[in-house]
């Protein structure tokens, strides 16, 4: 259908913040970004979401609005010589031009190693160029502390249901191509759901389906269509490696399910298809943490060594102890009562931060900070039988509140008796 024009997430990519969908948070009225692209002063800093929410688009938006020069680099395909040659561009034009700091554009920076990152620091630190880099991977994980203390974090989030849908009615409405087409979108909900919040690949799709209705007079969009059409286009919906993200899950997944031959199967398409074996190596660390959890605390630690040892040997050495965790974890005991007790209290602590420290619970290294009560009344555990004693550790108005409750396993089972034996008033049997 299109010949030779450039796919339509290229043709719709969005010009000006005014196109921009999604993200609001950063570039809403009065929020970080466009505080910054408005007063024209802008510092180095770093875009982390998942795929094809717009970290490239706001990147280059920001340097269109500012007029500022604009380099990109691929951490995949770029090395240490390609960063000189844009530090060394960026300092020649600054010797005959009053111009601003242009901005270099990093996509997938998590994947530049320490030298090629040392490269960029002096240049930041100097302000001979604004660095924007963009990252699916936390970067406190492989961005090297000294360039990620001089670049703010910006996290964005995948679109929600209402940013797609002003995706796909602009790309209907204003693409030259499907513009002129005749189309009826009768059903959203499969186009929305397999786009998993990622724009990108919800205009993959939505072409995808057009193109599959060729030649027809008028194209009909229902949820039976794009079923039908991505099961039997697998290889060209993936052609860019959109099943990354769905392949990680599947892989996550099996391991919480209990099935090692599964999580072996998921392992090894991963491998076989190029991934950074640090990648799953840190997602076997999260799953060991989640998924396994205290049914099983041996099971961070090997986590936690499988990390270190691939990053020590590499592939293809390394699929052997990344196959070996994949079984511990997925056929170790599960637990999810600690991801569950921390998500309870982030919840009552963000909901009231007024809360003080009671008195005999803080502190007193000051005599005047002992006249006024800290610390009164403290019992030291260890001073009672069986280093306990029983005291209030909450603040008031959460006195008895139980945020982590042990899950039925043999481990946690001692620890639940534990626990039942301190504070019975607080645990049931």
């Amino acid at each position: 259908m299109n010949g030779m024009l450039p796919p339509l997430p290229e043709r719709m990519r969005p010009r000006s913040l005014q196109d921009y969908v999604g993200q609001q948070h950063l570039v809403g009225e009065g929020c970080i970004l466009r505080n910054m692209i408005e007063s024209g002063n802008i510092s180095s800093f770093i875009l982390w979401g998942p795929p094809g929410v717009g970290k490239t688009t706001l990147a280059r938006i920001i340097a269109e609005t500012l007029e500022r020069d604009f380099y990109t680099l691929s951490a995949v395909s770029s090395g240490v010589g390609d960063v000189r040659k844009v530090i060394d561009a960026a300092k020649s034009k600054s010797l005959f031009s009053n111009a601003a700091a242009p901005i270099l554009f990093i996509d997938e920076i998590h994947r530049f190693n320490k030298a090629q990152q040392d490269a960029l620091l002096g240049a930041v630190e100097a302000g001979t160029v604004v660095l924007i880099g963009a990252t699916t991977e936390n970067p406190s994980f492989e961005v090297i502390t000294p360039l990620l203390s001089r670049c703010q974090v910006y996290v964005l989030r995948s679109l929600e249901a209402a940013d797609l849908q002003t995706l796909l009615d602009r790309a209907l409405r204003e693409d030259t191509i499907l513009k002129t087409r005749d189309i009826e979108v009768r059903e959203s909900e499969a186009l929305f759901r397999q786009s998993g919040g990622d724009g990108r690949k919800l205009l993959n799709i939505l072409e995808l389906v057009i193109d599959s209705q060729a030649g027809r007079d008028k194209v009909v969009i229902d949820n039976k269509a794009v079923t039908e059409c991505l099961q039997e286009n697998v290889a060209i919906y993936d052609k860019d490696g959109e099943m990354h993200y769905d392949i990680i899950s599947a892989f996550i997944k099996s391991i919480r399910g209990s099935d090692p031959n599964a999580a072996i199967y998921w392992l090894a398409r991963m491998l076989d298809g190029g991934e950074d074996p640090l990648f799953i190596a840190r997602r076997l660390c999260l799953s060991a943490s989640e998924d396994v959890g205290l049914a099983n605390p041996n099971a961070l630690l090997l986590a936690n060594a499988t990390f270190q040892v691939v990053g020590q040997i590499g592939m293809p050495e390394a699929r052997i102890p990344l196959a070996e965790c994949t079984v511990y974890l997925a056929s170790s005991p599960k637990s999810n009562a600690s991801y569950l007790a921390i998500e309870k209290a982030l919840k009552v602590a963000h909901e009231d931060q007024t809360r003080t420290v009671p008195l005999h619970l803080r502190n007193a290294p000051t005599k005047l900070m002992s006249d006024l009560g800290y610390s009164d009344g403290y019992k030291y555990a260890h001073d009672f039988p069986g280093h306990f004693v029983d005291q209030e550790f909450m603040p008031a108005g959460l006195e008895g509140t139980v945020f982590y409750d042990p899950a039925p396993n043999r481990h946690e089972d001692t620890l639940k008796a534990y626990l039942l034996a301190c504070w019975p008033k607080y645990y049931t049997k």
